[in-house]
C-alpha cells in the first residue's frame, strides 16, 4: 500500500520542490496514521508540512485504499527520526 502512495505522491511533490524520504503507516494513540516524512533544501517548517498535506490529501483520498480512517502526519526527517 506504501508504495502505491509513493507512485502517487512523489512527482506532485517534487514539482512543488519537496522531497518525499518515506512514507508508513503505524498505530499512534489507537488511530491507523499514514506517517508521511518530507525534506526540501531550505528546510521544511509548519507552512512546508500544510503545503505538502494539501498536495498529498486529496491525492491519497483518491486511491480509494483499504482504509476508511486515519490519520495524515506529515513531518520533516529530523523530527519523524526524533519520534521513532
Amino acid at each position: 500500500m506504501e508504495e502505491k502512495i509513493i507512485n502517487a505522491i512523489k512527482k506532485p511533490l517534487q514539482d512543488s520542490n519537496i522531497e518525499l524520504v518515506n512514507v508508513h503507516f503505524d498505530i499512534e494513540d489507537g488511530n491507523e496514521t499514514l506517517f508521511v516524512t518530507i525534506d526540501s533544501e531550505n528546510g521544511v517548517d509548519s507552512d512546508l508540512c500544510v503545503e505538502a498535506t494539501r498536495i498529498v490529501d486529496p491525492i491519497i483520498d483518491s486511491l480509494n485504499l483499504e482504509i476508511e480512517n486515519y490519520i495524515l502526519d506529515v513531518g520533516s526527517k529530523g523530527v519523524s527520526e526524533s519520534e521513532q
